[in-house]
């Protein structure tokens, strides 16, 4: 799990490349909703995916 520090970084980098201005008042809902990225990640890093993998182009319930 990244650290406050790095996720605030992310944020004022994807901020900053993607031209969007963040209030400082978001930033700590802004940090929080990265956390919570972050923590939905974990459970799918270390899934091994093949080179060859691709997304499904149409999914169907």
């Amino acid at each position: 799990m990244p650290d406050d520090a790095t996720l605030l970084a992310l944020l004022d980098a994807a901020a900053l490349a993607n031209g969007i201005p963040v209030d400082p008042a978001w930033r700590p809902e802004v940090l929080a909703n990265f956390r919570a990225v972050a923590n939905a990640a974990r459970a799918f890093l270390p899934f091994p995916l093949e080179d060859e993998s691709e997304p499904a182009p149409v999914f169907r319930a």
